[in-house]
């Protein structure tokens, strides 16, 4: 073995950049069927320091442990699509579309995977529905058609920081995980039309907005960082603070597991 390669054999995972799973979407794009998701999330685990490798999203789904094997942490990304009612006991509804079937066959399993195993796990907007589903929780459809909550949709458009712009304030709730991480309150963007409704019995509400919508979840019993945000902490990474804290505190996560440690949350 040559000196150069004795050295990488001998450096071990904290020396090389950790590796995080990220959930793909499926859709149809030029007449094909494609596996992908906005490189936005990509490019903040990046400048944390960690790679990315995405887990493709298929007809039939991928088997996921032998990546779980190799990767620590799991990142659930948000996306244009909606759970399929079908997972928390709802019928099908045109409010509630549109659907990626081949996405919920994928990372509902993932989520409950990581958690068991104790892979750090950050899932965003999309991602944080997944995460309440995957543990038996609901969403609201419509947020904005629900008695006594706002409207926390925003309009797509091509000027991203005005479609992402930070737009209200959420409380941090004491003692969880995410206080330490932002403080009791931070302002975040909004940009979902759908969102939790019955929590998950093993969820608990890491932050609220002022109308009383759950923005932020935790699991409770987890051996490792599991968090979901309703927000979109990826797309002002570079210039706001509370956004790469969030993201810091993955990162710490990811390369304590690396490292073969854990971290409670």
């Amino acid at each position: 073995m040559t000196a150069d390669r004795a050295q990488r054999a001998s450096s071990g995972p904290a020396a090389s950049s950790a590796l995080v799973a990220v959930t793909c979407d499926r859709f149809k794009k030029d007449r094909m069927m494609w596996s992908g998701g906005p490189a936005s999330y990509l490019e903040a685990l990046s400048l944390v320091g960690l790679t990315p490798v995405q887990l493709p999203t298929l007809a039939e789904p991928v088997p996921f442990a032998p990546v779980l094997d190799v990767v620590s942490g799991v990142l659930c990304t948000g996306a244009r699509s909606n759970v399929h009612p079908t997972h928390y006991g709802h019928q099908e509804s045109e409010a509630a579309e549109p659907f990626d079937h081949e996405r919920d066959a994928i990372s509902l399993p993932l989520i409950r995977a990581a958690v068991e195993r104790g892979i750090p796990l950050l899932c965003i907007c999309r991602g944080v529905q997944e995460m309440n589903v995957a543990f038996g929780g609901t969403l609201h459809h419509t947020v904005h058609a629900v008695p006594g909550l706002d409207d926390h949709s925003a309009v797509p458009q091509d000027d991203l920081d005005a479609w992402f712009a930070l737009r209200h304030t959420v409380e941090v709730l004491p003692g969880g995980l995410l206080e330490p991480v932002l403080g009791r309150e931070v302002k975040v963007n909004s940009a979902h039309f759908q969102g939790i409704a019955d929590l998950a019995p093993r969820a608990r509400v890491e932050a609220q907005a002022p109308d009383g919508m759950v923005e932020a979840i935790s699991i409770s019993g987890a051996s490792a960082f599991a968090l979901g945000v309703q927000w979109h902490p990826e797309h002002f990474i570079a210039t706001d603070g509370p956004s790469r804290a969030v993201f810091d505190a993955f990162a710490g996560a990811v390369r304590a597991h690396a490292a073969g440690h854990r971290v409670a949350a």
